[in-house]
C-alpha cells in the first residue's frame, strides 16, 4: 500500500514537525491567516518581510509608506534614486509589529518563519538585510528563510544576535554548486543551516535558473545534493520545492531522502491567502498554457506568472520614494530605467508603455503580477465551480489535510458549499 505524506515527520534538531511547508509568498500574499493555519497543523507556514511597511500600512494602521513618501515627494520625478533611502527604525518597528502580531495568534505545535527576500537590496543590502533579520528574531519569529539571491555573508549579519543559534535558520538554493558556496563562507561560523529548501524549475514567482530552466529537474537536482551531504557526513534536512501538487507528489520525495516538502501554489486559492477572491479566480481560469517564465523582473531573475497579470507591459511611473524595495546598493532599478528610456522616446504621450521590465514594487503590492507556480493551470481540478461559474475557494485545512492524507495521486474535492447548476 502507498504511504501517505502523514507516514513521515520533519525533524529539525529537537523538533519534530508535520512535514509541510507553506512556502513565503511575498506581499502578505502568504498571509500571517495562512501562516498560522499551517503552524496549527503541525507543520511550518511563512509570511513575508517583502514590503513590510505596505503589510504593516494595511493590517495595523500604520503610516511608514506615507512618511517616506512625503520625505522623498521632491524626488518623485527625478530618474537619479540615489537619495531615496528606508528609514532603518521604521524598518525595525514594522518588522516587529508584523512579526508580534502573528506570533501572539499562534497556536498548536507547528512553526511560523519568515521569508526574507534577499533581491530587496533597498538601496542600503547590508543594513536592511540586517534590521529585517534580527528584528524578526527579537519579536520572537521561529526561524528565517533565506530566499530570492543567497547572500552568502547572511549568517554573519546576525550572528551576535542573542538568538542566532537557538531560531531555525534556513536557506533556498538551486543548485549543488550554491549550497557548497554558502556552506564555504559560512564555515567559520560552526553554523550549518536548519534546514535546506532546494527549489526546482518549477516553482512559482522568482526562479534560480536562467531561462534554461526546463533543462533542469528537482529530482535530480535533490538527489545530486543529497549524495554530496552523505558524502561530506552532514546531516541537513533537504525540503524540495516547485510543482509538488499531491500527496503523493510529495511521498516520492520523501521516499528518495527529502525531509518535507515545499508547497505553495494550491494555497493561492484557499480563503487564508492574501491575494484578493477576484485574482484567486483568475488563478483558477488559468490553463497551463496561460502561464509564463519572463525577464520583466527587474532583479534579473526569470520570474514565472499568469500571461494575463495586468502588471506586465505596464509603464507606470516608479513610485521609489514610496516603496524603492529593489533599489540596489547605489539606487539604481532596470525599470527605473527602462521607463525613463520610453519616456524620452514618447514625449507628450499620456501613457506609456514598458515591455522589458515591470515596476513590481507597484504591482505586486496592488496585486497586478500573479506570480504562480507551472502547476497552477491544475487548480481547478481541486475544487467544485457553483451555478454562476466561479470557482469554490478551498480553505487552508482542506488543502494541508488533502497533501497530508491523500494517496495515488488523488486531489480530494471540498464539500460544495451552494447546489450546483
Amino acid at each position: 500500500m502507498m504511504k501517505r505524506l502523514d507516514d513521515f515527520r520533519l525533524r529539525m534538531g529537537r523538533d519534530e514537525l508535520v512535514p509541510i511547508m507553506i512556502g513565503g509568498m511575498g506581499v502578505d500574499i502568504s498571509s500571517a491567516d495562512l501562516a498560522l493555519e499551517a503552524a496549527r497543523l503541525g507543520g511550518v507556514g511563512h509570511i513575508s518581510d517583502a514590503m513590510i511597511k505596505t503589510v504593516t500600512d494595511r493590517r495595523y494602521q500604520t503610516k511608514y509608506v506615507k512618511a517616506k513618501q512625503a520625505q522623498y515627494k521632491h524626488n518623485m520625478t527625478s530618474s537619479d534614486k540615489s537619495e531615496v533611502k528606508f528609514n532603518l527604525g521604521d524598518l525595525a518597528e514594522a518588522t516587529r509589529l508584523h512579526v508580534q502580531h502573528t506570533m501572539e495568534r499562534k497556536r498548536g505545535n507547528g512553526m511560523v518563519f519568515i521569508n526574507c527576500m534577499e533581491k530587496l537590496t533597498m538601496n542600503a543590502p547590508k543594513d536592511t538585510l540586517k534590521i529585517r533579520m534580527a528584528s524578526a528574531l527579537d519579536a520572537g519569529i521561529d526561524g528565517i528563510t533565506l530566499a530570492a539571491g543567497l547572500h552568502l555573508g547572511s549568517f554573519a549579519l546576525i550572528e551576535d544576535h542573542p538568538r542566532f543559534r537557538d531560531a531555525k535558520l534556513g536557506i533556498i538554493v538551486s543548485s549543488l554548486r550554491a549550497l557548497q558556496l554558502f556552506l564555504k563562507k559560512n564555515s567559520r561560523l560552526n553554523r550549518l543551516p536548519d534546514y535546506v529548501v532546494v527549489e526546482g524549475p518549477l516553482a512559482g514567482g522568482h526562479l534560480g535558473f536562467g531561462m534554461d530552466w526546463a533543462q533542469y529537474d528537482l529530482a535530480t537536482i535533490v538527489a545530486d545534493i543529497r549524495a554530496w551531504l552523505v558524502a561530506e557526513q552532514l546531516d541537513i534536512p533537504l525540503i524540495p520545492a516547485g510543482g509538488i501538487f499531491t500527496g503523493s507528489d510529495a511521498v516520492r520525495f520523501l521516499e528518495n531522502g527529502g525531509a518535507a516538502v515545499q508547497v505553495a501554489t494550491r494555497f493561492t486559492v484557499t480563503r487564508e491567502c492574501g491575494l484578493p477572491d477576484d485574482v484567486k479566480q483568475e488563478y483558477f481560469k488559468a490553463d497551463e498554457d496561460d502561464i509564463e517564465v519572463n525577464e520583466i523582473s527587474p532583479t534579473g531573475y526569470p520570474m514565472r506568472m499568469i500571461k494575463a497579470s495586468p502588471g506586465i507591459g505596464d509603464g507606470i511611473r516608479p513610485n521609489c520614494e514610496a516603496y524603492g524595495y529593489l533599489l540596489d546598493a547605489n539606487g539604481k532599478c532596470a525599470y527605473v530605467d527602462a521607463y525613463y528610456r520610453e519616456l524620452a522616446a514618447h514625449p507628450g504621450e499620456k501613457r506609456i508603455s514598458v515591455k522589458d521590465k515591470t515596476c513590481l514594487c507597484t504591482h505586486m503590492r496592488n496585486f497586478a503580477i500573479w506570480t504562480c507556480g507551472q502547476t497552477a493551470g491544475r487548480l481547478k481540478a481541486t475544487t467544485v465551480r457553483a451555478a454562476d461559474g466561479s470557482y469554490q475557494l478551498l480553505s487552508a485545512e482542506h488543502v494541508f489535510n488533502d497533501y497530508l492524507l491523500s494517496t495515488d495521486d488523488q486531489i480530494r474535492l471540498p464539500e460544495p458549499e451552494t447546489a450546483l447548476a
